[in-house]
């Protein structure tokens, strides 16, 4: 080859599509997930081969609703446009507060965003599972899904008759669910009350320990680790003084997504009222 035909084959070379990261050719679409609750929906619904990556959340025990070794099964992504456009996905599944500029860039570069919001109820989360599992080419896997749920809120009922349980459930950084929450939706068909809600709080607002200590609820939930400073009263010794209320521990991964993680949440919030 002539050396002006060689310097035009690298070239072309150079310019051909980047292959970093493609899922084997298939009928089914690639995707990158760049929310934690989306990651842990696909990775139940999605063939593994089609997972180019889930978000960087997941790999960090602390923001992650995974198993840490299901999560590092996958490659992670902080979510940069230019992270996503080397894997080239058929599909990208974000959250509803990609910033405009992101949303503009994926459109200018012929990237498929689907953004998927936040579930407030667990019929939400059954269209969230069902949608998703439609996108990734395997909807029978979403009505499995969703029926292990089912069969695991069931499980997790009260008895029939049994007054619901006021419970406290103290976030990290002392904070509360609203009533028209997920995770609320969830303690009550475990037979779980949302005290903080029956006084008019709302989500996120504060509870300061001495209004906990002046109406204390039969249960308090406690999420996050006692010991960090923006926790320190989940662990304050005058919470001793109750009592009459009872304290458990529950993981802070259960307490936001969807999906899966509303098998374990159900389950442990049905542990905590049975004890």
């Amino acid at each position: 080859m002539k050396p002006a035909g060689v310097l035009l084959a690298l070239l072309l070379g150079a310019c051909s599509p980047v292959q970093t990261g493609r899922a084997p050719a298939t009928s089914l679409p690639s995707i990158v997930s760049l929310n934690p609750c989306t990651d842990a929906i696909l990775a139940e619904v999605a063939d593994p081969v089609q997972i180019l990556a889930i978000s960087a959340w997941s790999h960090d025990p602390a923001s992650s609703s995974m198993d840490m070794a299901e999560a590092r099964r996958f490659r992670a992504t902080n979510g940069s446009v230019e992270e996503v456009l080397v894997l080239r996905p058929d599909l990208i599944v974000g959250g509803t507060f990609t910033p405009p500029a992101t949303r503009s860039a994926y459109a200018r570069l012929g990237l498929r965003l689907e953004e998927v919001g936040i579930a407030a109820t667990v019929e939400d989360s059954f269209a969230q599972v069902r949608h998703l599992a439609a996108l990734a080419g395997h909807p029978e896997r979403g009505e499995a899904l969703v029926a292990q749920i089912i069969a695991a809120l069931a499980r997790a009922a009260p008895p029939a008759g049994a007054r619901p349980v006021q419970t406290v459930l103290w976030e990290p950084g002392g904070i509360v669910p609203g009533d028209n929450t997920l995770v609320a939706d969830v303690m009550r068909r475990a037979g779980l009350a949302n005290f903080t809600a029956g006084k008019g709080m709302k989500q996120a607002d504060y509870l300061p320990l001495e209004r906990l200590l002046a109406d204390p609820p039969a249960l308090v939930l406690t999420a996050g680790n006692p010991r960090a400073e923006e926790n320190r009263l989940l662990g304050h010794p005058a919470l001793a003084w109750l009592t009459k209320t009872r304290r458990e521990a529950v993981d802070p991964s259960l307490l936001y997504c969807g999906g899966p993680t509303i098998i374990r949440a159900a389950r442990r919030f049905a542990e905590v009222r049975g004890t």
